[in-house]
């Protein structure tokens, strides 16, 4: 590719790059760019919000770049304060060190195996001296954090900020340092953190970083961003037909953000398939999304499994069955869908019957008692798009 092709591959789905005249000189060298990203292990799987940011890397390595994933079990234990409006509490080592093989698992779905570093900054921040952290601190003033968005939001609420947290950015920077990084990527609220390793590699003597910030991915909702903790998330090791339905669930108009952030169709790619039906434009983002995590035939079975029980109403494939001790006796239907995994919780289980989102053989149940005549020997329960088949 030319520099300017090069440029517009990378550029396709993403939000800022400063400065983008440094990476066009830096490309134009033919330099292997080292690209850094961190991923600070707060829960145990990636998500496809995650994976914007994974796509950009790969389309680096596709160039011929190294990209450093770089795992952040030492800041994780100080807690990244970005766009949050309370201090987060700690987490345990042991937490960290789970959530950080699983990424390590998960990565190679997207990267090249051949072109990626990983790495975990415990490496350089758990060797520091309490000395090293002071003349780290040294080199950046309390009135420039205090710029940052959040931190300034919180101070004119009242909203404690904890010390611990200024260092954040401080030890982000100070990654980039010890890694060299040529460029560092991260999600849009994360820009102040990467601004700040500029600054830092600067007054370590080494060429400032190109910031490249992706956009945030909107979860299920279309409205808060994908996040384990708000439920409106797909997970990249969740099964195919799991995966394939949720995607089936987005609007229209989200679908076509989807399309740029998450595949690597071109823009006039994606401007073809928007001529067509929404519907089977979503049908084949699905697809294309269940490829990448899984297989082209898990795809297309999902797909089947989709028609057959969304679109025809007709029972899955395979439906679970749950071992019931007592029958002939009216049960209490909340705590039952919660102990069946039919819901998150009593009161979620609650929520669902009084919305008429419960079916027993096929008829929608309202009632939170269920009485189970003797001679009935196995139930067909749905919510939603959960089944269990449960028998006496």
């Amino acid at each position: 590719m030319t520099i300017d092709e090069q440029l517009t591959y990378l550029k396709k789905g993403m939000a800022e790059i400063i400065r983008e005249e440094e990476l066009r000189e830096r490309l134009a060298a033919g330099k292997r760019l080292r690209v850094k990203a961190g991923f600070d292990p707060t829960a145990p799987d990636l998500h496809l919000g995650h994976t914007v940011l994974l796509r950009k890397m790969k389309h680096f390595q596709e160039l011929g770049h190294t990209v450093i994933f770089l795992i952040g079990d030492f800041t994780s234990l100080i807690g990244d304060p970005s766009g949050r409006n309370v201090t987060r509490p700690p987490m345990s080592r042991e937490e960290i060190d789970q959530n950080a093989e699983t990424y390590k698992a998960q990565v190679f779905k997207i990267l090249d195996p051949a072109r990626t570093e990983i790495r975990f900054n415990s490496e350089w921040l758990g060797k520091m001296k309490f000395e090293d952290v002071i003349r780290l601190c040294s080199r950046y003033t309390v009135a420039r954090i205090l710029e940052r968005d959040d931190f300034a939001k919180r101070y004119k609420e009242g909203q404690p900020i904890s010390m611990h947290e200024m260092l954040y950015s401080l030890a982000q920077g100070f990654d980039s340092v010890n890694l060299q990084c040529d460029v560092e990527m991260g999600g849009t609220d994360q820009k102040f953190n990467l601004l700040v390793g500029r600054e830092i590699q600067k007054d370590f003597g080494q060429p400032p970083q190109v910031v490249a910030t992706v956009p945030i991915l909107e979860g299920l909702d279309g409205v808060q961003k994908m996040s384990k903790s708000l439920g409106n998330y797909i997970g990249i090791t969740e099964p195919p037909e799991v995966m394939y339905r949720k995607v089936m669930q987005i609007s229209d108009e989200l679908m076509w953000r989807y399309y740029e952030l998450l595949t690597d169709l071109s823009l006039a790619e994606i401007a073809a398939l928007a001529k067509g039906h929404p519907m089977e434009a979503k049908k084949d983002l699905a697809r294309r999304i269940v490829t990448d995590f899984h297989s082209a035939a898990e795809a297309e079975k999902a797909a089947e499994e989709f028609r057959r029980v969304v679109q025809e109403k007709e029972l899955p494939a395979k439906v679970e069955v749950v071992a019931e001790l007592h029958m002939g006796v009216t049960l209490r239907l909340d705590k039952r869908l919660s102990q069946w995994g039919l819901a998150e919780s009593v009161s979620d289980a609650v929520r669902k019957i009084k919305a008429g989102a419960v079916r027993i053989n096929g008829a929608t149940h309202r009632d939170l008692a269920l009485r189970v005549d003797p001679s009935t020997r196995e139930l067909l329960v749905q919510v939603g798009k959960k089944w269990k088949r449960v028998k006496w």
